[in-house]
C-alpha cells in the first residue's frame, strides 16, 4: 500500500525505496507547514509524484508546548503514482515532546523517529502531558530513533549572523529539514532562493535560515550516520510529459472559477465571508482581477450571499464561498436564487462536526446540506471534487451548468482538498469547450418564466435592457409572466417545474463509469469528494490479489446520474465508505432501494487505506 514499501537495495548506505511517508511536527509556531511546503516543492522538482495534508490546529495560539498545539504536514511521495497522503509513518520529524506524542501512534513499525533533545525537558513533558520521558521509558522501542540536539545544532550554526537566540531558534526547522534534504537526496537550490525571495528587506533573517538548512545538510553528510538511517533513493515517477505545477485544491478551484466565466464570456462577482478553510479562495482570487474578477468580502454570510446573487441579476456569474456553518446561514438566500432561478455557484469547503465543531479538520459531513438543506421544495444542483488536480474541472463544470440550466450548484470540497497538495499537469484551455452565454434581448413575445424547452431554463434577461423590464423576487411568481401569484395551482405547476428542470439536467451529464474493475460482480466501492485516493488505492491493492472488487467514484450528486441504479444493481453488495455517518449511503437507499453498506469515519482525519481495504475483505468474506 501507499507509504509502506519495504527498503530495497543490496548497498545499505544507499537505500531505494519505491515511496516514503513523512511527516514534520512541532509547535503552532515550529514552521511545519513552511518546512513541509519547502519539503514538497523540493520533491516535486525531483520528478517525484506526491500528495501531501497540512493538519492545522484548531486554536488560533494554543499555548505553546501543548498537545492542542500541534501543527503537522505529512507528505507522502514516490516512484509510482501517488493517490493519498499515506497510511503509516515511515519518518517522522519531532520537535518537541507534544508534537512526538500526538504522532507516535502512526509511525509504521521500523520508522525513523527524529527527535529535538534540546526541546525535552521537565517543563516541556508535563506541558505535553507526559508522565516520563518517552525517549527513556521504552515508548519507542518498536523504532529507530536519532535523537539530536537540533536547537544547539541550530545556534552553532547561525551564531555569527546577527540575528538573535529568539530569532536562531526559529530556523531549527530548516535544520531539520536540511538534514531531510540530505537524506532523501533533495536539492536545496529552490528553497535558498525562496528564502532570498520572501526575506529580500531582511537578508540576515534569509541568511540565518539558508545556513541552518546547509548545516542540516552537512550534518547528514558527515555525522557517519548507522547504516539504517542511511540514505535513501526514491526514484522519479513515470509520469505523463507536460508542463506541471504543485497545487492546493483552494488554488485550482479559484482558478477553475475564473476559467468557467471565460468559458461563458460572463465577468466574475465572487462575494464572501472569512471562514476556515474556505478563506483562501478569496485570497487566490483577489489577486487575479486582471481576468475579469471583482472580489468583495461582506460583512456577513447572508451579505455574502445576497451580493453574489445581485451580481447574477445584473448579468455576471454570481459565486460565493463557506463552510458548513456559513451554508447554514446563507440558506435562505440560496432558496431565493432556486425561486428566482439565477445562476449561483456556491462553493462549501466542508469541515469537522456540527456549530463550530472542529474548524481546521476535514470531514464530508455536508452531503445532506447541500442536496436536501433548504426550506421547501428547492431542488439545486451538487458537484464533489475528489482531489486538488479535480477541482479545476468541477469548478468550471458548476459554471457550466449554473448557466445554461439558470440555477445554482453547489461544489462540495472538503479541508484536505483545501489545504492539500499534489503536482497539476496544465491543461491547454484553448481546447476546453466553451459555453457562450446568451442574454435575452428580444422585447417581442418576453416573458422572464417563459422556458427553454430542452432545459426548461428561464430567459437571462439583464437589467436595463430596453423592453425587458421585469419582476423577480422570493415570493411565488406566476408561470411565464413572474407576476406574484398565490394561485394553487400554479404554485404546483411552478413546484413541478423547478423539479423537472434539476432532473433533467442528468440527460446532460456524462453516464457513470466505474473507475477500476468489472462493471458488475460481487463489491462496489461507492465513494465520493475526498475519499477518491484511499478507496481507488486499497481497490487496487485487492485486486492485484485477485479479488473480486470494483470502485465507483461520484461527482454528480444532484441530479445523480441517469445510469447508476441499474450499474450498482449489478453488484452483490456496495460498500459506501464516507467521513459522516452515512450520508451518501442514505440518498443510495432512499433513491435506488439498494441494501448498501456504510463504512463511516469522523475523526477529522481522512481515511487509511488499510481502513478501507480490511472493511472490503470483511464484506468478502461474508459474501
Amino acid at each position: 500500500m501507499e507509504g509502506s514499501a519495504a527498503l530495497e537495495g543490496a548497498d545499505s548506505s544507499n537505500r531505494t525505496l519505491e515511496s516514503a511517508v513523512v511527516r514534520f511536527a512541532g509547535d503552532s509556531g515550529d514552521g511545519m507547514q513552511l518546512t513541509g511546503s519547502q519539503f514538497t516543492l523540493a520533491t516535486a522538482l525531483a520528478g517525484n509524484d506526491l500528495a501531501t495534508f497540512a493538519d492545522f490546529p484548531a486554536e488560533i495560539r494554543a499555548p505553546a508546548g501543548t498537545t492542542f498545539g500541534v501543527s503537522a504536514f505529512q507528505i507522502n511521495f514516490g516512484a509510482r503514482e501517488i493517490l493519498t497522503s499515506g497510511d503509516a509513518l515511515d519518518v517522522l520529524v519531532a520537535m518537541n515532546p507534544a508534537a512526538l506524542k500526538v504522532n507516535l501512534a502512526d509511525i509504521k513499525d521500523g520508522g525513523l523517529v527524529i527527535v529535538d533533545l534540546g526541546a525535552f525537558n521537565d517543563k516541556t513533558l508535563r506541558k505535553a502531558g507526559c508522565e516520563t520521558d518517552p525517549l527513556e521509558d521504552g515508548s519507542l522501542a518498536a523504532f529507530r530513533v536519532l535523537k539530536l540536539d537540533v536547537s544547539r545544532l541550530t545556534l552553532e550554526a547561525v551564531k555569527d549572523l546577527g540575528v538573535s537566540k529568539k530569532e536562531s531558534l526559529r530556523c531549527r526547522n530548516m535544520w531539520a529539514l536540511g538534514l531531510l534534504y540530505w537524506m532523501f537526496g533533495r536539492k536545496r537550490q529552490a528553497t535558498v532562493e525562496w528564502f532570498e525571495r520572501k526575506f529580500a528587506a531582511r537578508p540576515e533573517i534569509a541568511t540565518a535560515n539558508i545556513a541552518a538548512l546547509n548545516a542540516g545538510h552537512a550534518f547528514g553528510e558527515t555525522a557517519e550516520l548507522p547504516a539504517e538511517i542511511a540514505s535513501l533513493v526514491v526514484p522519479p515517477a513515470a509520469i505523463a510529459p507536460g508542463l506541471y505545477r504543485n497545487v492546493t485544491g483552494s488554488e485550482t478551484l479559484a482558478w477553475g472559477l475564473v476559467a468557467g466565466a471565460q468559458f461563458a464570456g460572463l465577468d466574475l462577482a465572487f462575494c464572501s465571508y472569512p471562514i476556515t478553510p474556505a478563506s483562501q479562495v478569496l485570497h487566490v482570487l483577489a489577486k487575479l482581477k486582471d481576468y475579469g474578477v471583482l472580489t468583495f468580502q461582506a460583512e456577513d454570510e447572508i451579505a455574502a450571499i445576497c451580493a453574489a446573487i445581485g451580481a447574477s441579476y445584473a448579468g455576471s456569474l454570481g459565486v460565493t464561498s463557506s463552510s458548513g456553518p456559513g451554508i447554514a446561514l446563507k440558506t435562505e438566500a440560496l432558496g431565493l436564487a432556486v425561486a428566482a432561478e439565477l445562476p449561483l455557484v456556491v462553493i462549501n469547503s466542508q469541515r469537522a462536526g456540527p456549530s463550530t465543531g472542529m474548524p481546521t479538520k476535514t470531514e464530508q459531513s455536508d452531503l445532506y446540506q447541500a442536496v436536501f438543506g433548504r426550506n421547501a421544495d428547492s431542488p439545486l444542483v451538487v458537484l464533489a471534487a475528489r482531489s486538488p488536480a479535480d477541482c479545476f474541472e468541477v469548478a468550471i463544470e458548476a459554471v457550466r451548468l449554473a448557466v445554461t440550466y439558470m440555477t445554482p450548484v453547489m461544489v462540495l470540497s472538503d479541508g484536505y482538498i483545501a489545504n492539500a497538495s499534489e503536482p497539476w499537469r496544465i491543461p491547454d484551455v484553448d481546447t476546453m469547450p466553451r459555453f457562450p452565454v446568451r442574454f435575452e434581448t428580444e422585447a417581442a413575445g418576453f416573458a422572464p418564466f417563459r422556458r427553454d424547452p430542452d432545459t426548461l431554463a428561464r430567459p437571462w434577461a439583464v437589467p436595463g435592457t430596453p423592453g425587458l423590464a421585469h419582476r423577480v423576487g422570493g415570493l411565488e411568481r406566476a408561470e411565464d409572466s413572474g407576476a406574484v401569484s398565490y394561485d394553487a395551482a400554479n404554485h404546483q405547476r411552478m413546484t413541478d417545474l423547478r423539479a423537472a428542470k434539476i432532473a433533467g439536467i442528468a440527460n446532460d451529464l456524462p453516464e457513470q463509469a466505474v473507475e477500476l474493475g468489472a462493471s458488475s460482480g460481487r463489491l462496489a466501492v461507492v465513494g465520493w469528494g475526498s475519499t477518491y485516493g484511499p478507496i481507488n488505492r486499497a481497490v487496487s491493492n485487492l485486486r492485484a490479489r485477485g479479488l473480486e472488487v470494483s470502485h465507483v467514484h461520484l461527482r454528480h450528486l444532484s441530479p445523480l446520474p441517469r445510469n447508476l441504479g441499474e450499474l450498482l444493481g449489478g453488484f452483490d453488495r456496495v460498500l459506501v465508505p464516507e467521513m459522516n455517518q452515512g450520508q451518501l449511503l442514505t440518498l443510495l437507499r432512499s433513491v435506488y432501494l439498494l441494501p448498501a453498506e456504510g463504512l463511516h469515519k469522523v475523526t477529522g482525519k481522512p481515511f487509511k487505506i488499510a481502513e478501507i481495504e480490511q472493511a472490503i475483505l470483511e464484506r468478502l468474506e461474508t459474501a
